[in-house]
């Protein structure tokens, strides 16, 4: 069972094996629909796609962020009606270094499927190696997914305030570094981090091929963040739960093992103005006034 990562060497080998699902979450969050396009052009042979928006969140509603989590039930169906059952190893894959296809992994963590790893590389490092790709869309055969959700693996909004102010938790910030400092902000109306965060992008997980470093690498990466911290006493965010869950896999594959998913994420923090907002980067943070950060 691969529960992190997985080789094109490998996933080749299963092409043809019906124990093996494979799930296309290629997404552009600046344009919603270039994944499913490029899912149409070609993809790894008898993969489903999976819509970040459609498939793998639920509807934006008042207070939540860009990405709430989707409905269990409906995405049990969901991942059902793509042949996932308890005795399918799933392997996702994107085109933007796992930061997509890691929201799927973790999600269906949360629902109690361990055996789903995310290809190494992903779609790129499958057509450097000339692999093959197909546009044939396949017709997956339905089976029951009995979700077993875990809700002790994500928290709300209301939990990162109280433990953040008390110094109970470490919250780690998988955003580039210029929008945790509050320098820019392409995505949400207000710029900043939740004060008490300190900063890893999630790029820095990977080497300059864009693969993820060695387990022990990433090991020592963990441990000069975390310093004291031990590993469930951590937090991931992000901008809106999605690749905050890129982090979440590093550690997993480090061997650091349960850390928590802060599921709105920043574009939720900031919709309640009575959150704090902080500029600039973990050691010299300018807190703003409370309102300051209010969407508008």
């Amino acid at each position: 069972m691969f529960r992190t990562l997985v080789d094109t060497s490998i996933l080749r080998s299963h092409l043809d094996d019906p124990a093996w699902v494979i799930v296309d979450c290629r997404f552009t969050l600046t344009d919603t629909g270039a994944g499913a396009r490029a899912y149409a052009a070609g993809h790894i042979p008898g993969a489903r796609y999976a819509h970040l928006d459609l498939d793998l969140s639920s509807e934006i509603g008042p207070g939540t962020g860009r990405h709430p989590l989707p409905d269990p039930v409906l995405l049990a169906e969901k991942l059902g009606s793509w042949g996932i059952g308890a005795g399918s190893q799933v392997v996702v894959y994107d085109d933007s270094l796992g930061a997509m296809a890691s929201r799927l992994w973790w999600l269906l963590r949360w629902l109690g499927h361990d055996a789903v790893a995310l290809l190494d590389g992903g779609i790129q490092k499958w057509r450097r190696e000339g692999l093959p790709v197909s546009a044939a869309v396949t017709v997956p055969v339905p089976v029951r997914f009995e979700p077993l959700r875990d809700d002790r693996l994500w928290v709300s909004s209301e939990f990162v305030r109280d433990v953040v102010a008390r110094r109970e938790c470490l919250l780690i910030d998988a955003r580039a570094e210029e929008r945790f400092r509050g320098d820019i902000e392409p995505l949400d109306p207000v710029a900043g981090h939740v004060p008490g965060a300190v900063n890893h992008p999630f790029e820095d997980n990977l080497d300059l091929g864009g693969q993820f470093l060695e387990p022990a690498a990433l090991h020592s990466l963990y441990l000069g963040i975390l310093k004291d911290v031990p590993p469930e006493r951590v937090i991931q965010m992000c901008g809106s739960g999605v690749t905050a869950c890129h982090n979440l896999l590093a550690m997993e594959h480090a061997g650091l093992r349960a850390g928590r998913l802060y599921a709105g994420s920043w574009s939720e923090w900031i919709a309640d103005p009575r959150r704090p907002v902080a500029r600039g980067d973990a050691q010299n943070e300018e807190i703003l006034p409370l309102g300051a950060g209010a969407v508008r």
